[in-house]
């Protein structure tokens, strides 16, 4: 039998799984896939260590309307491929690990209410990714799983850029910028620092560009500064997420236009963003194919906010030596980059266009100015990294 981890990455649109069986210290992928679309335009696909497809469904956008559904076709269609696998463990993708764990956990009672506790702090995510913790946990109750947090990278920060300016009972209490997607942060970091060792020590701004959208400010590959605060909705505009928002904006729609809490959260989270500005679509390759107005503006506010942090970023770094893309828009859209890089000149940021147009590694010119790259992400193997250390921690 070989020894395997399954990972679960549970996201608003998408789950991704990933098989990986253990080769020492390190963990080798045997299979892979995703169920996105979920509610629009479900699909199933996989493919195995070599890149062949193992299966490419689609399916009707009410047989996978909802996490759970799309739980089940992955359950459904992998079994047949752990015939011969002795699991050890699941890692998940937990978004929000809250003030009390800035490392992954093995999920235990305790651990689970606790992250149940802070599912109204990301209700896009933190539900979906407690869900399969739950189903496994009823089926295997002897199956290790460890919880894997967004949150954890981002727990060093100095504390001046962790405050809100609120009174300090609030921070005491927990309200406090929290920063997400640190395992795609992680990640990307450390496949910078085997790239180029040095430039991952000076000052880096890595962009995760994708449905959910972010972007952090490293130094010596520790996070600093992130977009993303207390929620997984502040920061930059995202595919159904309103970011940065002046909280008048809030009070106004409660007293002056009579929403509830509810319908408040539900337009912020589900109907605002590039969905919301353009009317269109969240999915920024529809809004980059179409002629209407409205996609190209959505695009063009989705550039100019994504620049203005970035250079929100270079001042809490002292300057910027790298700018970094990842994540579905970050690694696979040139024309966004283009927008993007086109902005920060200021910064000394251009591009050598024809390595941008074919998402090369290193798409800068030649020059002076900071070096830009584009580097797949890979949350999935850091999640299984994490929970082999844990699990079979090193003599």
């Amino acid at each position: 039998m070989t020894e395997a981890i399954f990972v679960i990455n549970a996201g608003s649109s998408s789950i991704k799984f990933k098989l990986y069986r253990l080769a020492g210290r390190d963990v080798a992928l045997l299979l892979g896939g995703a169920v996105d679309g979920i509610g629009t335009r479900p699909r199933l696909h996989a493919t195995d260590e070599a890149g062949a497809v193992l299966v490419d469904r689609s399916f009707p956008p009410d047989e996978i309307a909802r996490p759970s559904q799309a739980q089940h076709a992955i359950s459904e269609w992998v079994a047949p491929h752990m015939a011969d696998v002795e699991l050890i463990g699941v890692g998940h993708r937990v978004v929000h690990g809250g003030p009390h764990y800035d490392h992954p956990e093995r999920v235990t009672d305790e651990v689970l209410r606790t992250l149940e506790s802070f599912i109204p702090l990301a209700p896009l995510h933190q539900l979906t990714n407690l869900d399969p913790i739950r189903v496994i946990r009823e089926r295997r109750p002897d199956l290790p799983q460890v919880a894997c947090f967004d949150t954890a990278f981002h727990r060093g920060h100095p504390e001046v850029a962790d405050r809100f300016a609120l009174p300090n009972a609030l921070y005491d209490d927990g309200v406090r910028r929290y920063g997400f997607h640190g395992l795609s942060y992680e990640y990307v970091s450390g496949a910078l620092r085997e790239l180029a060792p040095k430039l991952a020590r000076g000052r880096v701004v890595i962009c995760h560009l994708g449905s959910g959208a972010s972007a952090c400010g490293l130094l010596d590959g520790r996070s600093l500064d992130s977009t993303m605060s207390f929620t997984a909705l502040d920061g930059l505009p995202m595919g159904t997420r309103c970011g940065a928002l002046d909280p008048g904006v809030v009070l106004h729609l409660i007293e002056q236009k009579g929403m509830s809490a509810a319908e408040v959260g539900r337009m912020l989270y589900h109907d605002s963003g590039l969905k919301g500005l353009s009317g269109l679509s969240s999915d920024m390759r529809e809004l980059l194919a179409s002629d209407q107005p409205a996609a190209a503006l959505a695009v063009d506010y989705f550039a100019l906010h994504v620049a203005q942090e970035v250079a929100r970023l270079a001042v809490t770094l002292g300057g910027l030596d790298a700018l970094v893309f990842t994540a579905g828009i970050g690694e696979h859209a040139p024309e966004i980059r283009a927008r993007i890089c086109a902005r920060l000149g200021l910064l000394g940021v251009t591009l050598d266009a024809a390595a941008n147009d074919a998402s090369e590694t290193w798409i800068d010119a030649d020059g002076p100015g900071p070096h830009v790259l584009v580097i797949p992400t890979d949350e999935e193997r850091m999640i299984a990294l994490a929970t082999l250390n844990l699990l079979r921690p090193a003599a």
